[in-house]
């Protein structure tokens, strides 16, 4: 099996990789399924069973959405996937901004961050210009914006207006541009599989977060900031990190990395996603909100879809300039 593999081009692997996965996921989405129906017809079980049944359903939903957009920018090349995730945070944006009201005087900031950082960056990273592209948004957007605010002649809240909009950039913009630009990183052999690596952060990350949610309602303990999270435990959460480092180990051979390599980045990108996690828990908590997508809050653009990728906006970075500065790529 393993001589049959590397008989196949790179990009005959990455088309493997997905129809394997795309294969388990549709396999664990008919078996919910199956046992969804089931309890309908004949209930045996109690409403925790039916909640944690639940639980699952939307695990297996996102899991579906993020495989699903990373194999449509595969599949159209590499820079059709940077216009897919520039879209993609202009609808993540737009659901963090409306989070809260805006004034008459953020139309300028809203304006530039909306329609020249947010495709400037994106073109940064189609171009693989890296040494503008990491620090473009954390500099001079972090000083334009503040900027463009008080040319507007409105400093009431003002550094709360020009916060929340900076903070939104960094996470939904900055955040989530690393993720193409994974695909552009130059690795020597390794020409052509750069969307292994897109796929080893993504399923590491991925399963981090599943074990540590399922853990959480499994393991009664107490929570560590239970204002933030009601779940979030020191327990779980180092629990939780163990099956995706073991994966990591087990992906090595797809990624440009040795064994231990491979798991130390494995640590880092999960680190990174379970604490940014918890960030956006926090923000949400701050507004009054269970979901980023809630109906009837004030949230528009992609329903919730800062509840499916917040994680890997916050490791995408991490897990790039980790990367970047130990191979020197």
């Amino acid at each position: 099996m393993n001589q049959f593999l590397r008989s196949l081009t790179p990009t005959q692997q990455v088309a493997a990789l997905f129809l394997f996965v795309f294969g388990v996921l549709a396999l664990i989405s008919v078996t919910t399924l199956l046992l969804s129906l089931r309890e309908k017809r004949h209930p045996v079980h109690g409403e925790r069973w039916q909640e944690e049944l639940e639980h699952g359903r939307s695990l297996m939903r996102t899991t579906w959405f993020m495989v699903v957009v990373f194999w449509i920018g595969w599949a159209l090349g590499e820079k059709v996937a940077t216009v897919l995730f520039a879209l993609l945070s202009f609808f993540a944006l737009r659901e963090f901004i409306t989070l809260s009201p805006t004034r008459r005087g953020d139309h300028r900031s809203l304006l530039l961050a909306f329609f020249v950082v947010l495709p400037f960056q994106f073109w940064l990273v189609a171009t693989a210009k890296f040494d503008l592209f990491t620090v473009f948004i954390p500099v001079y957007v972090f000083l334009a914006i503040p900027v463009a605010s008080a040319l507007a002649d409105d400093p009431s809240h003002f550094l709360e207006r020009n916060a929340k909009l900076q903070w939104g950039i960094m996470v939904c913009v900055y955040g989530l541009s690393h993720v193409p630009a994974l695909l552009l990183l130059d690795f020597p052999g390794y020409k052509g599989k750069n969307a292994f690596l897109v796929f080893f952060l993504v399923g590491v990350v991925q399963t981090c977060m599943v074990v540590q949610h399922l853990l959480s309602r499994r393991m009664e303990r107490k929570p560590f900031a239970p204002n933030v999270s009601r779940s979030f435990n020191w327990s779980t959460w180092a629990i939780g990190m163990v099956p995706a480092v073991i994966l990591g180990g087990l992906f090595s051979f797809i990624t440009p990395f040795k064994v231990g390599q491979s798991m130390a980045m494995a640590l880092i990108a999960c680190v990174a996603g379970s604490m940014g996690h918890l960030v956006m828990k926090a923000l949400k908590r701050d507004r009054g909100i269970p979901n980023w997508g809630q109906r009837g809050v004030g949230v528009t653009g992609a329903n919730g879809l800062l509840d499916r990728i917040d994680a890997l906006c916050f490791a995408a970075p991490i897990f790039f300039h980790s990367v970047r500065w130990y191979f020197g790529v």
